[in-house]
């Protein structure tokens, strides 16, 4: 029999899973031991008094038997009942209760009622209704008679004592047991919210501590974040090395060029201005989203200015919709660079652009979209690999390329704990592109 429908009812984080571990248990163990005790020790102790009771009743029944009137039956009897704890009178019949009246959570009672009417077939009603007396209403030869008798005869005087003292100490063991199980959990959240962060490109303190597992994860989780932060700045350090160095050739040849005929140099200034064009997108992707520290971002803002930009030099971009308001903490830089390459390609590969940003209590999403021929969906995955060129998906004779803008793009999402997400256009019919960023 599978249980998988329970995982949607289970709890997510690790402290409410650790506090039901813990009091799943105890409410268990109370469970069993006051069910236990209620239907063993209480029903046994309430029923053996509730017989005693019933066996002086009986007795004070065969003495007042042959009694001419009721004065005469209570003068029988007013020794035994001064001896017995007991009061009796006669009543008239309309003052015998029609039912018993017993609480419907007075558990005791009923078992000494059931105990009484199954020994004394006489009994007429039990009333439980004051809480220090019990009345017994009886049919005999003389007419009804009730008999009262203090409560503690027939029920015991604490019999939640148990149980609340069950409940006490299990709550105090469960509040002992949360706090230290608390202090076991915590470097495991702290190792949680380093792991989040680095993957949202920021770089917290860390020191591995707890048990001796959570000790070795968090020092494997530092040995992971050094290699890869070694890792990112070796390949940083090696395309900005070879970038640097193809400038100073470059340099020398258009100032050689510039001195050739206008005409002749043309064609090779060209040639010269693209290589270093490419130059300059092999440096913003060794930069990556390494550049600055996140700082709080209104992204609003932050787009208005880059559609300003893109506007002054001409292309062919306009806001969409800004809806949401309020500032998460971004790098400004990468994200510009991100949308800026998103801006180029849309303006490439279409006749114009149009931008919105979606700011919301769980994610920002900033999209470009444009009336290209968009992606196939079986290609969107390799668009974003680095040096990809979709000579199929998007016109190549509008505009030069290496492959590396929505590889960038895809980079500095991720670096803010987000994605890249590709699809076709609603409004425009074209790409859409989506960097969606949780907050």
């Amino acid at each position: 029999m599978s249980f998988t429908w329970l995982k949607r009812y289970m709890p997510r984080s690790l402290y409410a899973r650790a506090a039901m571990i813990l009091i799943v248990p105890v409410l268990a163990l109370q469970a069993i031991v006051t069910v236990r005790f209620i239907t063993d020790d209480l029903r046994g102790v309430t029923r053996q008094m509730t017989l005693t009771v019933s066996r002086e009743l009986r007795l004070l029944a065969d003495l007042a038997e042959g009694a001419g009137s009721p004065q005469e039956a209570l003068d029988r009897l007013a020794p035994y009942l001064q001896t017995l704890n007991m009061g009796l009178r006669f009543v008239p019949p309309d003052q015998v209760p029609a039912t018993d009246r017993i609480p419907w959570s007075d558990y005791s009672a009923r078992i000494v009622r059931d105990t009484l009417r199954a020994e004394l077939p006489e009994t007429l009603a039990v009333s439980f209704l004051d809480s220090g007396r019990v009345s017994f209403f009886f049919r005999t030869d003389l007419g009804p008679a009730e008999v009262f008798i203090s409560r503690r005869r027939v029920t015991a005087a604490t019999p939640h004592q148990l149980i609340v003292v069950t409940i006490s100490f299990g709550l105090l063991l469960t509040g002992i047991a949360y706090l230290y199980l608390r202090n076991q959990l915590r470097p495991i959240a702290k190792l949680a919210k380093a792991a989040e962060a680095f993957g949202r490109g920021r770089s917290v303190p860390y020191t591995p501590a707890g048990a001796t597992e959570v000790r070795a994860a968090g020092s494997a989780f530092l040995d992971m974040r050094n290699r890869i932060e070694r890792h990112i700045e070796q390949r940083t350090l090696m395309l900005s090395g070879v970038s640097h160095d193809l400038r100073t050739p470059l340099t020398r040849l258009r100032l050689g060029l510039s001195m050739l005929d206008e005409d002749d140099a043309r064609p090779l200034l060209q040639d010269v201005a693209e290589m270093e064009r490419l130059v300059e997108t092999f440096l913003d992707f060794a930069r990556g989203a390494a550049e600055g520290e996140p700082e709080e971002t209104d992204p609003h803002d932050l787009v208005r200015q880059i559609v300003a930009d893109a506007q002054r030099a001409g292309k062919p971009v306009e806001i969409a919709e800004l809806s949401g308001s309020g500032a998460l903490p971004l790098r400004p830089v990468a994200i510009r660079r991100a949308v800026e390459n998103l801006l180029d390609n849309a303006v490439r590969y279409g006749s114009r652009a149009e931008l919105s940003v979606a700011l919301t209590d769980r994610s920002l999403r900033i999209r470009v979209e444009d009336d290209g021929p968009g992606i196939p969906p079986e290609q969107r995955a390799e668009a974003v690999r680095p040096f990809t060129r979709l000579d199929t998906a998007r016109n190549q004779n509008k505009g030069s390329s290496v492959g590396l803008g929505m590889a960038i793009a895809m980079d500095v999402a991720r670096a803010h704990g987000g994605t890249l997400r590709l699809g076709e256009s609603e409004r425009l019919g074209g790409l859409r592109a989506d960097i969606v960023i949780a907050r």
